[in-house]
């Protein structure tokens, strides 16, 4: 019977796993794989639930268990020779702080498969958390700024006492919440100094539809990015606006027309962004779009500080759910929690405060969103990686890796093999040795 391990979450607030008790009963009857679960009080399962679905409890380290599976980095320790280790690893835009770990899974032999890597022949991630992470960020989001507008004493303001996503029991808890808010608009409108109120979504993958998706039950309407500056103010709705790569940048040669295929091909090299325009029109942005060095950003900090000084400027918020320090959003500057959401961008001295009503832009960066609908995020993630899982535990990872047989989206996602970097992945070796340098 082939095994595989999940391993318990050290992260404060990560309760999610990467198979639930369901499943792991039907991959046991149905293709005879068993299961070991680390033991864990922080789990959003239980031992208990995991024991009635057939798992069994062990320490992983040192079991030999061929495979854990996992969601968060693992402690540097944690690795050892020819296991297969399957989590988000954080690693593939050469993350700094995460190069120590992933340098000690070359030095152990061990092998590395990235979830996030798990894509399908249009580059779309296919086992992700990404809807979850934005149903939480646009409840955080708006629940934060409610608490500045509080503070400013700015009325009516519909968002006063929203009910953080973390203390509800679940998605349906979490819609009632948005429903009071929407009853609150439509009884008490909107503050007249706030309008018109719009809330751009930048992206419209998964991260984006998730936030859509709780936002859509406020009253609003849905708007082009074109209309913007001829919003008329209403007091009884927001405005919603999606951002297409198109709306983010433009290429430098001013004869040359947006195509989608070479902006990702070339990105900063043959294109400028242009988001800078929208801005002065958004009181909210949801950042909701997977960014890299090799594109340009959509907030840089010389615009904030210029921005801040207009008269007329409108954001207030920025629902930064990509979570990329220093990335597409120049001001974030560090990550959050979800018991402390937020920080204040003080624009005057390029940093932060711990506070709802500083002196700049609200910025919410919150780097595991989904763990606050700990269960239904896990269901829908185990679902997700169900079909992948039998192929898995049957794969012989001892082979060559030309000779191992996995689906391809999987054997693509391995970035490290037997204490190697594959070829897909030998650009990180760059930022391996960039991290020795520096010590």
């Amino acid at each position: 019977m082939n095994t595989i391990g999940l391993r318990k979450e050290e992260k404060a607030f990560e309760t999610r796993v990467a198979v639930v008790p369901e499943h792991v009963k039907y991959l046991s009857s149905q293709h005879g794989i068993k299961f070991i679960i680390e033991p864990s009080a922080q789990r959003t399962f239980s031992e208990e639930e995991y024991k009635l679905a057939g798992a069994n409890s062990a320490i992983l380290k040192g079991s030999r268990i061929p495979i854990v599976l996992g969601i968060k980095e693992m402690p540097i320790d944690f690795f050892e020779k020819d296991i297969v280790y399957i989590f988000f690893s954080h690693t593939i835009k050469g993350q700094k702080q995460n190069m120590p770990m992933l340098k000690r899974i070359l030095n152990t032999g061990a092998t590395l498969i990235d979830y996030e890597r798990i894509l399908d022949s249009k580059g779309r991630r296919l086992i992700y958390f990404g809807n979850w992470a934005g149903i939480a960020g646009v409840s955080d989001t708006l629940r934060t700024l409610g608490q500045r507008m509080e503070k400013r004493g700015i009325r009516p303001n519909p968002f006063t006492g929203m009910k953080p996503t973390l203390q509800c029991k679940d998605l349906n808890e979490l819609q009632d919440v948005f429903h009071s808010v929407k009853e609150r608009i439509e009884r008490n409108g909107l503050p007249e100094s706030m309008t018109p109120f719009v809330v751009g979504f930048s992206g419209y993958g998964n991260v984006s539809q998730g936030a859509q998706r709780i936002f859509d039950i406020l009253p609003h309407e849905q708007v082009p990015p074109d209309l913007l500056p001829n919003l008329p103010k209403s007091k009884d709705k927001l405005y919603k606006c999606i951002f297409k790569e198109e709306h983010l940048v433009e290429p430098k040669d001013p004869n040359a027309k947006f195509e989608l295929q070479d902006y990702y091909e070339f990105g900063a090299s043959k294109y400028n962004g242009i988001f800078h325009r929208y801005i002065p029109y958004l009181t909210v942005l949801m950042n909701c779009i997977y960014w890299s060095s090799k594109y340009p950003r959509l907030i840089t900090k010389d615009f904030i500080q210029e921005h801040w000084n207009d008269d007329n400027r409108r954001l207030e918020a920025i629902g930064d759910i990509s979570c990329d320090i220093n990335g597409a959003i120049e001001i974030t500057l560090q990550s959050t929690t979800p018991d402390n959401p937020a920080f204040s961008y003080i624009v005057s001295k390029d940093t932060t405060e711990p506070v709802v009503d500083g002196d700049g832009i609200l910025v919410i960066a919150i780097d595991n969103l989904p763990c606050e609908l700990p269960r239904e995020s896990s269901t829908s993630f185990s679902k997700t990686l169900l079909d992948f899982i039998p192929s898995l535990a049957k794969a012989d990872f001892t082979v060559p890796f030309d000779e191992l047989q996995l689906p391809e989206e999987i054997k693509d996602a391995v970035i490290v093999y037997q204490g190697k970097l594959t070829k897909n992945y030998e650009y990180l070796q760059r930022h391996l040795s960039n991290e020795e340098n520096q010590h």
